[in-house]
């Protein structure tokens, strides 16, 4: 099973996407900083969506997906975000 996911700072009022497979284990490696120039140092992240799949290639569609403007669209319909 793979999760997509959306994050978001309050501190840089910013939206995170991405999937994984292990969406406790990934939220909490965000916080502390270890994944990636975009999300350290600029939690704390909260999740305010997610989606699970099947498989892999699913949750990568629905990853680019979100990060369309239709997707930003559903997500501010969805989370107020």
């Amino acid at each position: 099973m793979f999760t997509v996911y959306v994050l978001y700072s309050t501190k840089i009022q910013k939206k995170y996407t991405g999937f994984t497979q292990d969406l406790e284990k990934r939220i909490i490696q965000h916080n502390l900083g270890l994944l990636g120039k975009y999300t350290k140092g600029k939690g704390p992240w909260v999740l305010i969506y997610s989606e699970t799949f099947q498989t892999k290639i699913e949750a990568i569609v629905k990853e680019k997906e979100l990060k369309t403007g239709k997707g930003r669209d559903f997500l501010k319909l969805k989370t107020g975000y």
